[in-house]
């Protein structure tokens, strides 16, 4: 059995972070849709309702039936789970004389509920809501209030129900993380046992048994995630696992012949492919970046099935997926935010089976495995790299000659990066080639119109939110005087400092 909480999605952006905290926690967690509940999944131990930017009154709000889990798990909801439950129950919600955001400390707390054990006096809370429960359902009880909030938090004795319309989850809660182990382990009875040494037995076991005798392809990026995910198929499986590293023509600079040396010691199966003329010649011309996304999830697919008709045996594709790829794709009301390389470009018919080991884990998470499986250390704190490579750091065609352009500008940033100590400082960092715009410049006596580059360097625990990095001055004047003066075609360079969100890491 995995005990697990699931997280209704109301389309709050931070839903995703209930998550994490509740990993934090070593506790397994399933986001869902608000309408798909798993009802008689007997490893649900508790369901929290997550926040929504709809009113309770909005004719679109989505709605879920409580009867499904109320009185038969503890439930918790989170500002719009708060107002939805309260409404739905009999309470009252009511638009609040001015929005509610920011800052604010609970003037009054019961200690006595459950769910406020251990918090100090006028904890402080992130409030973010235009409406506000007025009146409470019947068997209800105020069990923490603000100076303007009456309702902040509420319970229902007897019944498991609680609910908070401050936000429990974010940084500027402080006790926030004490609120979700009281709800998790105290009300739900959570044993906390989710850990990296767990979920490599659990999966090894769960591997052996989904993939039987039969053989498996991984596509290797040499990133932590598909190194991760070869690493703890190859536990699984041994020598049914063949890796395919790809060389799209889009890598780093010399990162095909750096990976397959990396792979030597951990004793797994590689194939190195060289597509790279087929990868440019389904992109000429194509400057949109979904359609990038989609031509290279394709061309990654077919190049794998003409591999595996030379396996006769194999019968699965393996990725390294993780939980924010599956997450960010889609969002609550089926609007594509951006496809990930392994969930987006798939065709509808494939001759393998998908396996993706990691689609339960966040990126620290699969750091936290790699240690465990014993992986080097440099392999495991390699910042995050996308599937399609430079073709989503180059903002618009796609050439060899943009790409190598790319590559010389790229190499010396994150060269600099490890010389000054700062790589292990930033979560992700590359250079972006803006390809379709031209900057004026001057160069000895003569003037240039030539590409900017743009920089980006952020940090993050699980790439879901990202700040920018704040690297020194003087790094960043060095890194820019060297790319201007060794990199043929580019004569301007600016620092990204916008954060995810509103923006995302990559610019495509």
């Amino acid at each position: 059995m995995q005990e697990k909480i699931i997280i209704l999605d109301f389309g709050s952006q931070t839903t995703q972070l209930i998550a994490r905290r509740l990993r934090e926690l070593d506790t397994f967690c399933e986001i869902l849709p608000y309408n798909k509940f798993p009802v008689g999944d007997p490893d649900v131990i508790g369901v929290i309702l997550a926040g929504s930017p709809f009113s309770v009154y909005d004719p679109e709000a989505f709605k879920v039936d409580l009867n499904q889990f109320v009185g038969r798990m503890p439930v918790l909801g989170i500002c719009y789970g708060a107002q939805f439950i309260s409404h739905t129950l009999g309470g009252r919600v009511e638009p609040a004389d001015s929005r509610e955001y920011g800052r604010a400390n609970l003037t009054t707390i019961d200690t006595q509920c459950p769910l406020f054990r251990g918090f100090e006096p006028n904890s402080q809370v992130w409030m973010s809501h235009g409406d506000t429960i007025t009146a409470l359902p019947e068997g209800f009880s105020v069990v923490a209030s603000t100076d303007k909030v009456r309702y902040a938090a509420y319970e229902a004795k007897g019944q498991n129900i609680f609910g908070v319309q401050f936000h429990p989850e974010v940084f500027h809660s402080l006790q926030g993380t004490q609120l979700l182990r009281n709800f998790v382990v105290d009300i739900c009875g959570g044993h906390q046992t989710w850990s990296p040494a767990n979920f490599i037995d659990t999966t090894v076991q769960e591997l052996k048994e989904q993939i039987g005798q039969d053989r498996v392809i991984l596509g290797l990026s040499g990133g932590v995630d598909s190194s991760v995910a070869a690493v703890l198929l190859n536990r699984a499986i041994g020598q049914q696992l063949t890796c395919i590293f790809v060389d799209h023509g889009m890598l780093r600079k010399n990162e095909f012949h750096d990976v397959m040396k990396d792979y030597e010691g951990l004793g797994l199966n590689v194939i190195g492919v060289d597509a790279s003329q087929k990868f440019f010649a389904d992109l000429e011309g194509v400057t949109d970046p979904e359609k990038k996304r989609k031509i290279i999830g394709r061309d990654f697919v077919e190049v794998f099935d003409a591999e595996a008709r030379k396996i006769t045996d194999a019968r699965w594709l393996a990725q390294g997926t993780i939980y924010p790829d599956r997450i960010e794709s889609l969002n609550i009301t089926g609007k594509v935010i951006k496809s990930h390389h392994n969930v987006g470009g798939l065709p509808k018919e494939m001759n393998l089976q998908l396996c993706e080991p990691l689609k339960w884990l966040f990126k620290d998470e699969v750091r936290r495995v790699g240690r465990q499986l014993g992986m080097p250390e440099h392999l495991i704190e390699r910042h995050p790299f996308p599937g399609p490579g430079l073709a989503v750091r180059i903002l618009g065609a796609i050439t060899p000659e943009k790409v190598h352009t790319l590559q010389e500008a790229d190499d010396i940033y994150i060269r600099a990066l490890r010389e000054w100590g700062l790589y292990n400082q930033v979560w992700q960092a590359g250079a972006i080639l803006l390809s379709e715009v031209r900057s004026v410049g001057v160069m000895g006596d003569e003037r240039t119109y030539e590409n900017p580059v743009a920089l980006r360097a952020v940090t993050s625990t699980d790439a879901m939110t990202a700040d920018w990095a704040h690297l020194p001055y003087d790094f960043l004047a060095r890194v820019s005087n060297d790319i201007i003066n060794k990199v043929r075609g580019v004569n301007r360079v600016c620092y990204d400092i916008s954060s995810k969100p509103p923006s995302t890491i990559e610019w495509e």
